[in-house]
């Protein structure tokens, strides 16, 4: 499975809103120049997390974005979900997924089940809060083979 840009900037532009007080909104251009992700890209990113309820718009001259829930309530997941959606390893897990006539005699379905398991335990075990404060030195060393 692989992330897409999208997603990884969704996580940064939720970061730099959890830096911000809870009343105090922060303008995409703001983020835009301190990410160095254009601003138009930004506003694709920023409609999807307002429609799942993750963010709230304010307008005027001082407007700008802030989170409509406290950081250690938002979930990694919850961000991923709201920009791609399902976070299954193959479609067929997909809740839109039409029944596939193969599940009853795959013997693989387990296993990708599985996966999608360990994945959402994982996305939703991290919440908004912990990405904040994450830094590089907080990634398991890797796998010497």
């Amino acid at each position: 499975m692989k992330f897409s840009t999208r997603d990884r900037y969704a996580l940064r532009l939720m970061v730099e809103l959890a830096n911000c007080g809870p009343d105090e909104p922060l303008s995409l251009k703001s983020v835009s120049e301190s990410q160095q992700i254009s601003q138009k890209y930004l506003e694709q990113i920023v409609t999807p997390l307002a429609r799942a309820g993750l963010v709230a718009s304010i307008r005027g001259s001082q407007g700008g974005y802030r989170l409509t829930r406290p950081a250690p309530e938002i979930t990694a997941g919850d961000i991923l979900r709201a920009i791609e959606g399902d976070l299954v390893p193959i479609p067929c897990l997909s809740s839109q997924a039409e029944a596939c006539p193969r599940r009853p005699q795959c013997h693989t379905i387990g296993f990708w089940d599985g996966l999608r398991q360990v994945i959402d335990r994982y996305v939703d075990g991290i919440t908004l809060e912990e990405l904040r404060t994450m830094t590089a030195d907080d990634l398991p060393p890797a796998d010497p083979e």
